[in-house]
């Protein structure tokens, strides 16, 4: 059955836009778009809910003056056309928002329909993907043409086994560092797109972290910085265990990257109102306060020379945001130049204790 028809004879004009209304209703409810419909006057006749939340309709009327062009220029050429609206924000804290318009004629009275679509999320994410991408080239560019001169150096060296052997080892820090970067970009794009419930089971908080002890004790033998770990409360979580032994795997070795030698990294383990707390604190160089609220972003680095030289990729604070995500928790830090960083990562705890 078609949804729009011309009025028949005698039909009452209220009698026919009440009848549109009525058979419009629930193919526009059905759709994911917002709609609004209008009359040849430019009288709302329907809109939906969503409609109305960025202020685009006010007194049975579209205040957009931009809207209302579009809607002109479709009425005048009889055909659809398509644009988009900047709102700025709405309310303290808001972002502004970007609308997909999409304007259709409906009869010869001026009867229109308007679809609208927020993109901004979408934008946001394009956005965030193609910075992605530039900051993977930029990152793998440098240790790949390490590679590229290394090997030249060694082509060059040949009658020299001591330089072949210097360049030989330096070879392999950069392709151990590359291999590294690579690992971390596969780990954050499994972490974005898996589904966060598959893989979830009942496990101990203690052993995740004796796993990821494990992962890290070469490192830290070798800079001869020693691990406490204090369990003050045996707690169990729901959770991935392969994705919660690399948060805390990346965070015990960011706290080993920027602690000076012969120091202590200490993780408590501990309860408190049904959520599970695994802090991590060390006693290395700390982070000033204007960089706090960026050390999560990908490939942030505090002090890229130090991140060099440790091997650091910029991704694993990332990363275990991303895991303290996944499962419904958080990641806070406190940090002071000088003074050390304490990093908290939060989960709500199951019900009971293991061994209970």
């Amino acid at each position: 059955m078609a949804i729009w028809r011309r009025r028949s004879p005698g039909e009452s004009e209220e009698r026919f836009e009440r009848k549109i209304s009525a058979e419009l209703r629930s193919v526009l409810e059905a759709l994911d778009s917002m709609s609004i419909v209008l009359s040849g006057d430019d009288q709302i006749i329907y809109s939906s809910h969503e409609a109305s939340r960025f202020g685009l309709i006010r007194n049975l009327r579209i205040t957009s003056q931009e809207l209302m062009a579009l809607v002109r220029v479709v009425r005048r050429t009889g055909k659809a056309r398509e644009g988009h609206l900047d709102l700025p924000s709405i309310g303290l804290g808001g972002a502004p928002s970007n609308l997909r318009v999409r304007v259709s004629p409906l009869d010869e009275s001026g009867r229109t329909l308007v679809l609208i679509d927020d993109v901004s999320e979408a934008q946001r994410v394009d956005a965030i993907r193609r910075d992605f991408v530039a900051n993977i080239s930029h990152e793998l560019k440098t240790p790949i043409g390490a590679l590229s001169l290394l090997s030249e150096a060694v082509a060059g060296a040949s009658d020299n086994p001591d330089m072949v052997k210097h360049f030989a080892a330096k070879m392999g820090v950069t392709s151990h560092r590359l291999t590294e970067l690579v690992q971390q970009i596969i780990n954050l794009s499994r972490l974005q797109d898996a589904n966060p419930l598959q893989e979830f089971k009942l496990v101990s908080v203690t052993d995740i972290v004796n796993q990821a002890i494990s992962l890290c004790i070469t490192s830290a033998e070798s800079r001869k910085i020693a691990i406490d770990f204090d369990i003050q409360d045996e707690c169990k979580v729901f959770a991935d265990r392969e994705q919660l032994v690399m948060a805390i795997q990346n965070l015990i070795e960011n706290a080993i990257n920027y602690s000076p030698n012969d120091t202590r990294v200490s993780i408590t383990v501990k309860s408190e109102s049904g959520t599970v707390e695994i802090i991590v604190k060390d006693q290395g160089i700390g982070i000033p306060e204007s960089d706090l609220e960026r050390i999560f972003e990908r490939f942030y680095r505090v002090d890229p020379a130090r991140s060099r030289e440790t091997g650091g990729t910029g991704l694993g604070l990332s990363i275990v945001k991303h895991v303290a995500a996944n499962h419904d928790g958080e990641v806070k830090v406190w940090s002071r130049p000088g003074e050390g960083s304490t990093f908290t990562f939060s989960l709500p705890q199951s019900e009971g204790v293991v061994g209970s």
